[in-house]
């Protein structure tokens, strides 16, 4: 098993040029994540949405994401203005894996999304040496900074409104 997390704060008191984001604002932004990935997810090229269903309060969506020449199957659990859960199944060229998004706020407006990542390396996918574990935490990053800043630019476009 890899397991991988990290922290990105969103309101920064001592950076006054970046425009606060309200919990709703990060939730909105992670909601349409979940509903519209094209957006967020560079080489996604379409995303088919097979079932939704509510029940105890979350929403639950079985996705097919398409990335040309593979496609993934998952299925995203999101429990409202807390957190988003994607369970990945495996395939021939991926493991089983999880990536859930955290809102955390340990303090009134002082916003931070927590970031997990875990990869099932069972059978067939335990050869993953230390450099391609760096690089896919490397990527990680990279990608989840750039769902922030994703989602920053929603709110200054007014899109995250209800």
């Amino acid at each position: 098993m890899l397991r991988f997390e990290h922290l990105i704060q969103i309101n920064d008191p001592l950076v006054p040029l970046l425009t606060p984001l309200t919990r709703e604002q990060i939730w909105r932004g992670l909601f349409i994540r979940a509903h519209q990935p094209t957006e967020f997810v560079m080489g996604l090229e379409s995303c088919v949405i097979e079932d939704e269903m509510v029940h105890a309060g979350q929403t639950v969506l079985k996705r097919v994401l398409d990335f040309g020449p593979f496609q993934v199957h998952d299925e995203v659990t999101l429990i409202p203005m807390e957190e988003v859960s994607v369970l990945a199944s495996a395939t021939e060229l991926w493991p089983r894996s999880t990536a859930t998004v955290r809102i955390e706020e340990p303090e009134p407006e002082a916003l931070f999304l927590r970031f997990i990542y875990e990869l099932d390396l069972a059978e067939g996918h335990s050869d993953l040496d230390e450099t391609v574990v760096n690089l896919r935490k490397q990527a990680y990053i990279a990608a989840d900074m750039d769902t922030v800043q994703r989602i920053r630019e929603l709110a200054e476009s007014g899109k995250l409104l209800h």
